[in-house]
């Protein structure tokens, strides 16, 4: 399987490591209000779709990014890749 690195290009997914959903990427506010419900919702409740999903992986052999990855886990087609980085910014600026 090809991971197409935003910055690197084709990189084979060897040299990856899979980490989960990215929605990990959105971790809870400690200090508010029912933290203590949020973060074990965070830590313990997972979705494992069938299809289209969007997943974090670290280029451990690589030049140890954190991407984005947006895969079908029936195929185990890549549609697309960012890097993590972007992404959190992005969801920052959209609160």
């Amino acid at each position: 399987m090809l991971i197409p690195h935003p910055l690197l290009g084709p990189r084979d997914a060897v040299e990856f490591t899979y980490l989960g959903d990215a929605s990990l990427l959105a971790r809870p506010d400690g200090l508010a209000e029912g933290a203590d419900a949020a973060f074990h919702d965070y830590v313990y409740l997972r979705d494992n779709p069938a299809g289209v999903h969007r997943e974090l992986w670290y280029h451990e052999q690589g030049d140890r990014s954190w991407l984005v990855v947006t895969r079908n886990t029936v195929t185990h087609e890549i549609l697309g890749a960012e890097l993590a980085r972007d992404v959190a910014l992005a969801m920052r600026g959209a609160k």
